[in-house]
């Protein structure tokens, strides 16, 4: 069967399953604290349910999404560099090539400098979150979901 095809099988059924609940969820993150011009950084626990896995950071095959972080109101903090977990390698039924996957439990990283002429005080960062979950037999429509962290410049 042309690859043509069979994504646009793989597609067909991503759609008849977009309105599912949400695979992945966002855990409780500390405060982040820092004082102005400091470089610092939180992990954001995550967990994946149960059967099922989300793409990887950098998945192996283009028509996979990614698991991407991005912040969308950062206030006195300056976005920096997320760091991901190494991914699992796992073949599956409906993928030809193993693919880069996270399951379980784990933590993204995320990078921030605090501004020089921040305000001493409290704070939040907003940024959102997409993935796609996948169980053993297909993946599903991609999902974003909304990050929010609180953060204290001293």
């Amino acid at each position: 069967m042309p690859r043509k095809t069979v994504l646009g099988v793989f597609l067909g059924v991503t759609l008849l399953t977009a309105q599912g609940p949400d695979r992945l969820m966002v855990g409780q993150s500390d405060k982040l604290i820092g004082k102005r011009n400091a470089n610092v950084q939180i992990k954001i626990p995550l967990t994946v349910q149960k059967g099922f896995h989300v793409n990887s950071n950098k998945p192996r095959e283009e028509y996979l999404i990614p698991l991407k972080l991005t912040w969308t109101s950062t206030g006195a903090l300056q976005a920096g560099q997320i760091d991901y977990p190494a991914p699992s390698i796992e073949k599956f039924e409906f993928a030809e090539m193993p693919l880069s996957i996270y399951s379980g439990s784990f933590d993204v990283v995320a990078h921030f400098k605090v501004a020089s002429n921040a305000s001493a005080g409290p704070g939040a960062v907003s940024g959102k979150l997409r993935y796609q979950a996948c169980n053993d037999r297909a993946c599903f429509a991609p999902k974003t979901i909304d990050v929010t962290l609180v953060y204290q410049v001293e």
